[in-house]
């Protein structure tokens, strides 16, 4: 098959992944005309056409279930399937690359578990990622086809609004807002007033009686009249979950 051509069909889902060069007009599951060595696994050529593995949910060659490692045979059309959403994964759990600090804290106020700092290059967030087994939540298509990378996943969206709708979407995790510390994804604790009043401005100290202190920054929390946008985005969690 040296010099020949793959029949693709890639799944709707993926087609935004999709080089350019390779994309042709309509609708559904189009079929692509994609350039084979006659060597390279499937996985190689599915990368190739510029979609991450992590993204597949299944990988067929002639109607059959095959692995990324698989060597294609002469003639064996190839169908690309999405992930299916929910999807499983063992803990749930996230690091997110630099470019998405403001969907970290929509994550942290749901009370999922988010880490991210603004600092890391794409080494250390893989290392971190399989270190303590999270998932590494991207719009970098290249750092998801990092071969060393065990865990990934591309996040849809421009606004902060509709990329915490996806994330919650593909991997329903449990939510528990108002446990998690904002600003370094700690876990917040009750603290007693007589315990923070010193911290505390005038009007705070004076308006309000319940608060929960960060466990690893001691940053403190109530449930104040800026409450009322946080409010919103637990609401809007809740009613896709």
């Amino acid at each position: 098959m040296v010099g020949r051509e793959l029949s693709v069909v890639v799944a709707p889902e993926l087609r935004l992944f999709v080089s350019p060069r390779l994309r042709r007009a309509g609708a559904g599951d189009a079929e692509l005309r994609v350039p084979y060595d006659g060597t390279s696994s499937l996985g190689h050529v599915i990368e190739s056409i510029g979609v991450p593995l992590t993204e597949v949910g299944s990988l067929a060659a002639d109607g059959r279930r095959v692995p990324p490692s698989y060597r294609l045979g002469p003639g064996e059309a190839v169908h690309v399937g999405a992930i299916e959403r929910p999807q499983r994964i063992p803990l749930p759990r996230f690091v997110l690359d630099v470019h998405l600090g403001t969907l970290a804290r929509r994550l942290r106020v749901v009370g999922i578990d988010a880490a991210y700092r603004n600092d890391m290059d794409d080494d250390a967030l893989i290392a971190q990622a399989n270190a303590e087994q999270r998932v590494l939540l991207t719009q970098d298509r290249g750092l998801l086809k990092r071969r060393a990378l065990r865990l990934g996943g591309y996040v849809r969206g421009t606004r902060p609004d509709e990329q915490l709708a996806d994330v919650l979407d593909r991997f329903a995790p449990p939510l528990a807002p108002w446990t998690r510390c904002t600003a370094c994804n700690g876990p917040l604790v009750p603290a007693g007033k007589d315990e923070v009043e010193q911290m505390l401005p005038t009007g705070t100290r004076r308006t309000y009686e319940t608060f929960a202190r960060c466990r690893a920054c001691h940053r403190i929390y109530w449930h104040g009249a800026h409450s009322g946008h946080l409010d919103e985005i637990i609401a809007k969690a809740r009613q896709i979950m």
